[in-house]
């Protein structure tokens, strides 16, 4: 088994990289391929994007039939169309976010790619359904709603920020990894609604929080399975935790990869705010939970393609961020 989870490691990352995953595809700059989202040894960065891209079709879906520019009621659309050719040509509505029953299997493209790590693709996938809920989330479509979702990060930037109500007004709160809120709900807030995590930075949830798998990995789905379970599965590349307290009924997993066309869209009524990313004031980089500062680098940002894409969606008023302190 671990041989066929781990043979093709190195493949499956590098093709990972060159999928048009969530809404953004395969880009060419200056003769330079950009590669977008998801390398299995990926920065945070990486992540920080996938997550704003799962606010941004998080929201509901809708038949294609009942297409409507007019259906937003927040104030800005992220989902209206703009006379921006880079936001147009990459938003990609097909794509569905959550694995269920009905969208996990691979498309043949994306299979033989995937088949030297999926020996028990379909098995782990069942398994995951019968544990776990498989529904569509977030259905209410409505041309009255507008939501709002805060994606906060580990920033120390964060420190005497006094964001915590602000991030605490939005509809959804999305934390990545080990971002702790007790004792510094004045900064960050006391609200979670989702928490993404892997494996290697898993933590236990509240009974109201949804856990959000992102699985880089089978192993990763097998690891979700047995924390709920048998809690056998204590190694991945590095030792990971046993098992997790969470609430079952409220654990969704990210889709692994599916850009073949789907039966319905996605229409984005929502309002996206970033929090906690970046250096400080100082151009200093460390976790704002941290009580030495022994992990602190000082320089400008070194820059990557998603914390670029990031700011370009700032910039293209879709997300709002909250550059702190």
């Amino acid at each position: 088994m671990q041989e066929c989870l781990f043979k093709g490691f190195d493949l499956f990352a590098s093709y990972y990289t060159s999928l048009q995953l969530y809404p953004f595809f395969l880009q060419e700059r200056k003769g330079t391929k950009m590669w977008v989202l998801m390398r299995y040894r990926g920065s945070y960065m990486t992540a920080v994007i996938c997550v704003i891209i799962f606010c941004m079709l998080l929201v509901y879906q809708t038949p294609v039939d009942e297409v409507s520019e007019g259906m937003c009621a927040c104030k800005d659309c992220v989902r209206q169309q703009t006379h921006s050719f880079w936001f147009n040509e990459l938003y990609d509505l097909s794509i569905q976010p959550l694995l269920t029953r009905e969208n996990y299997v691979l498309s043949e493209d994306i299979f033989k790619y995937w088949k030297v790590l999926i020996c028990n693709y379909t098995a782990v996938v069942e398994k995951l359904f019968s544990l776990f809920p498989d529904k569509t989330q977030y259905s209410d479509a409505s041309p009255k709603r507008c939501r709002s979702c805060a994606v906060i990060g580990n920033s120390g930037n964060l420190k005497g920020s006094h964001y915590g109500h602000r991030i605490d007004l939005h509809d959804f709160v999305i934390r990545i990894n080990m971002g702790p809120t007790k004792g510094y709900e004045n900064d960050v807030g006391s609200k979670t609604t989702h928490r993404f995590l892997y494996p290697e930075s898993a933590m236990d949830v509240d009974n109201s929080t949804y856990l959000v798998l992102s699985p880089f990995k089978i192993l990763d789905m097998e690891w979700l399975i047995s924390a709920f379970t048998t809690k056998n599965i204590t190694r991945t590349y590095k030792k990971v935790r046993p098992g997790v307290n969470a609430n079952r009924h409220k654990v969704m997993i990210l889709h692994p990869v599916n850009p073949a066309p789907l039966q319905s869209r996605f229409y984005l009524h929502i309002i996206v705010s970033t929090f906690g990313f970046g250096a400080d004031q100082y151009g200093n980089w460390y976790h704002y939970f941290e009580k030495t500062s022994h992990n602190i680098r000082t320089g400008a940002h070194s820059g990557s393609f998603e914390f670029d894409t990031m700011m370009q969606l700032y910039l293209e008023n879709k997300i709002q961020v909250y550059r702190g302190r």
